[in-house]
């Protein structure tokens, strides 16, 4: 243990379960710890704060730390949250295209701003509950597969990655459980949370419409009939399969998914399994490219992956003039323009991309 004696580790405690047990471990294995709750923005409705949970949040990380015998503090990030996160995400929203708030969140929330201010105090490392690994300095994805968030971090470049640790990125979810209950953590029973942090109980189109002012426009099927209604194209992502009401009901009554969006004309375009041929693409470019480590080389096939727990999917890149990148997939893919486009070397996250 003493070889950890003199690193000091700032830990970005949730209140949940995952960043505590990755504070727990981190003084187990004697590093000098700090907890740090990172408060983030909270929405108004018609005038009044709606309560996120942030402050039930903050009591479950102090009750942690007192616990665990080390330091704590709060940390207000809230008008970094708005501008960098809440902003984009509207933004994105306004043109048509599918933010990505969790991967803008760990860019310049927990891996920008947090990231910063402990490397200014004069942390060695900075921790949070990941499940993902850094092995011999690269990116590494999480043993649970099921639990993986390398896709939310592939924005991180080679000197953050030197200063940051993931504790937990070696378990799999009932072993940080287990581990919970071993070291007696006042949440080791807290439920995980669900969606984005500075929305709460609010469904996201419930937000949404606090920004965006409705137009109920039509729903087409592929061939380009009528076949429902929804509260106005903007309001909706690619990929998505709720909010708008279909009533001419498919054979199967299979789930429908948004293919394509047409601002214009205020519609929306849906097909069974979140599969279409009109959206459906084998090369896919992405702008605003970051690489983990180095660059990856030309002549090797990789894998990617255009959304969240999608199974990896083989592909080649290339380098285009504009700095932009073009990867090619052998199999086509529903790439929503504004999403993250992960590439991976085996289990290593190499980096990535945003969608055009």
């Amino acid at each position: 243990m003493a070889k950890n004696n003199n690193k000091t580790v700032y830990v970005g405690m949730s209140g949940g379960v995952d960043s505590s047990v990755s504070a727990a471990l981190l003084k187990e294995q004697g590093y000098k710890v700090v907890g740090v709750f990172i408060k983030a923005w909270e929405p108004a409705s018609a005038g009044r704060r709606i309560d996120c949970g942030w402050r039930e949040d903050r009591r479950d990380a102090m009750r942690v730390a007192s616990l665990l015998d080390i330091p704590f503090m709060t940390l207000d990030l809230s008008k970094e949250y708005k501008e960098e996160v809440v902003d984009y995400m509207l933004a994105e929203y306004k043109a048509g295209r599918t933010p990505n708030p969790d991967v803008m969140c760990n860019k310049a929330i927990k891996f920008g701003a947090f990231y910063r201010r402990a490397m200014e105090a004069g942390a060695d490392f900075v921790a949070t509950g990941h499940y993902a690994q850094v092995i011999d300095g690269k990116m590494s994805a999480g043993v649970d597969r099921n639990k993986d968030q390398t896709y939310f971090l592939w924005t991180l470049n080679p000197e953050q990655l030197a200063h940051t640790l993931f504790p937990i990125g070696h378990l799999e979810k009932p072993e940080v459980r287990k581990l919970a209950t071993k070291f007696g953590l006042p949440n080791q029973a807290k439920k995980d949370s669900q969606g984005l942090c500075f929305i709460g109980k609010l469904d996201v189109k419930d937000f949404l419409r606090e920004f965006i002012k409705e137009h109920p426009g039509k729903v087409l099927d592929e061939k380009g009939e009528v076949i429902g209604e929804h509260n106005g194209a903007l309001l909706y992502t690619l990929g998505e399969r709720h909010g708008f009401n279909v009533f001419k009901k498919t054979p199967n009554d299979e789930p429908l998914y948004i293919v394509a969006k047409d601002l214009e004309a205020n519609t929306i375009t849906v097909a069974r399994e979140n599969e279409s041929i009109n959206s459906a693409k084998k090369e896919v470019a992405i702008s605003n490219v970051n690489w983990t480590s180095s660059e990856p080389e030309l002549t090797k096939q990789y894998s990617a992956r255009v959304r969240y727990r999608q199974p990896l999917e083989k592909c080649r890149l290339k380098k285009e003039a504009d700095g932009n990148w073009l990867v090619t997939f052998d199999n086509p893919q529903t790439a929503a323009s504004g999403q993250s486009l992960v590439i991976y070397d085996g289990e290593i996250c190499l980096g990535g991309g945003v969608i055009e």
